[in-house]
């Protein structure tokens, strides 16, 4: 079982930037993707960004092409998300996401959860 903690939001005023931080607190699998998703009041989850186990494929949202960058660090089983000129659209819960297999924009597709942390964005 893998168990995934989500760090590094807040609040932020618009053009900022966040680091936010995904360490799994168990061993993880030798082929994944971890993805962020987020999920803003009233809205659906939706995908931000995802990296495969290797760190060589990253996938982004188009909403977040240029702003965002996704790594991993597998040494310390932690994934990050760099969150750069932020705007209030970026207002959200943001969540880490594990999936034993090939990268998918679909959250019904990712089987391990964290419980997310809050971004928001003032304007």
């Amino acid at each position: 079982q893998v168990q995934l903690v989500e760090s590094g939001g807040g609040l932020v005023q618009a053009g900022g930037s966040l680091r936010l931080s995904c360490a799994a607190s168990t061993r993880t699998f030798s082929s994944y993707t971890t993805a962020w998703f987020r999920q803003a009041p009233g809205e659906e989850r939706e995908f931000v960004a995802a990296i495969s186990w290797s760190g060589e494929i990253t996938n982004y949202a188009e909403f977040v092409k240029g702003r965002f960058t996704i790594s991993s660090d597998n040494a310390k089983k932690t994934v990050y998300l760099q969150m750069y000129s932020l705007k209030p659209d970026d207002t959200g819960v943001y969540y880490c996401a594990i999936r034993i297999a090939r990268f998918s924009p679909f959250s019904v597709d990712y089987s391990y959860w964290g419980r997310g942390t809050q971004v928001t964005v003032s304007s």
